[in-house]
């Protein structure tokens, strides 16, 4: 029997995940938070989680950063996974890029949810059908866009300001104003506010 833990802040949420995984009998429910600092103080005093199963967004941070201090416990590091309400480009390529093996929206059922998990365990990554429409998406952009014309549309989508992109590509704001304006007039997007959506 596989165990889990959840970091899900919304409690009804919670309680659905936790019942469903232990009714079905192939799962040991080890225990669930409502924030990062509570998991943080819960998760080392269990042994051999197989799974931490989390939401994206929680009261006091992002539930990703939990991912940063694992890796600091001595502990075998759990299969990732994320059951959230977003299904944004930014987002998904963050917890895959840190090792998350699932990534479903919260439209999908807990049986879906199980599955994936399983198939996680073989070596499957499985990511939400809406986020992956929206990865090819950015993808099928990206292919007529330069290397910074294609950092610059990620660090947009991410909803950050001309002058934070700047300061996160260590270039001048005008040169960032002027590359978006190329990203347009080659995608043939009519603005900003669209692009950040694409």
């Amino acid at each position: 029997m596989k165990t889990i833990f959840i970091m899900e802040d919304h409690p009804i949420v919670s309680e659905s995940l936790a019942s469903f995984f232990n009714d079905t009998g192939r799962w040991n429910v080890l225990g669930t938070s409502s924030s990062l600092a509570e998991a943080k103080e819960i998760i080392p005093l269990l042994e051999n989680i197989d799974v931490l199963l989390m939401d994206i967004l929680l009261p006091d941070g992002w539930g990703l950063d939990i991912v940063a201090w694992l890796k600091k416990q001595n502990n075998k590091m759990p299969l990732l996974a994320v059951f959230t309400a977003f299904d944004d480009y930014s987002y998904v390529s963050t917890a895959l890029n840190l090792g998350v093996m699932v990534y479903l929206t919260k439209l999908r059922n807990k049986e879906k949810l199980e599955n994936a998990i399983n198939n996680a365990f073989d070596g499957i990554i499985c990511i939400d059908d809406d986020a992956q429409r929206k990865i090819n998406k950015i993808t099928s952009l990206t292919d007529m866009l330069t290397n910074r014309e294609t950092e610059i549309l990620i660090n947009v989508k991410k909803g950050l300001t001309n002058e934070e992109i700047a300061v996160n590509l260590g270039i001048n704001v005008r040169t960032v104003s002027n590359i978006i304006s190329c990203i347009l007039d080659k995608t043939g997007i009519k603005n900003r506010r669209t692009l950040e959506k694409t």
